[in-house]
């Protein structure tokens, strides 16, 4: 893919976290379809064009930001798989800043609501994905994590490529 391929930008989560969520997509997404590990996805498609640039933004702001607590409040079926919900009002606010510098370079999907969410289940069969949820919901209780920071990666068809690890507050 050449170097304009878009750039995603996700939340970093802890290592218990970021282990925990893993796990379950390693264990439920069909393997030959994970090309990337456990993510909560802030943007699909910032300009692949400059990343130098994105990256520059990204950490100016990123400086501004207190390393967020993210509530995991329950278990969404999607239809065709299940995600973990997440809540954290400092990192929906932190979005919107990102939104706000990129807002003319944003697509469709980035620009409608966010819904932060951890997929670990993704194109299977609804009943597959429909017990899934039944299974993890009726063990689920609310958690917290930290995140450190935010990955930004570019999508290269299928596999991504981190471009940069960006840390919130004064690490950035």
């Amino acid at each position: 893919m050449s170097e304009a391929a878009p750039l995603i930008l996700t939340l970093q989560m802890d290592a218990a976290a970021f282990a925990t969520f893993d796990g379950l997509r390693r264990r439920h997404f069909p393997e030959a379809l994970n090309h990337i590990p456990a993510h909560a996805t802030l943007f699909h498609h910032l300009p692949g064009e400059d990343a130098a640039g994105v990256t520059e933004t990204v950490t100016a702001l990123a400086r501004t930001q207190s390393a967020p607590d993210v509530a995991v409040t329950g278990v969404r079926f999607t239809g065709r798989g299940v995600a973990y919900v997440l809540e954290s009002e400092a990192l929906s606010a932190f979005r919107g800043r990102i939104a706000a510098a990129f807002r003319e370079h944003l697509t469709a999907q980035d620009r409608q609501g966010w819904r932060p969410h951890v997929t670990v289940q993704n194109k299977v069969a609804p009943d597959t994905a429909r017990a899934l949820h039944a299974a993890l919901s009726q063990d689920f209780r609310p958690s917290h994590f930290h995140a450190p920071g935010v990955l930004l990666w570019r999508y290269l068809g299928g596999p991504w490529e981190r471009v940069a690890t960006i840390a919130f507050g004064d690490a950035a």
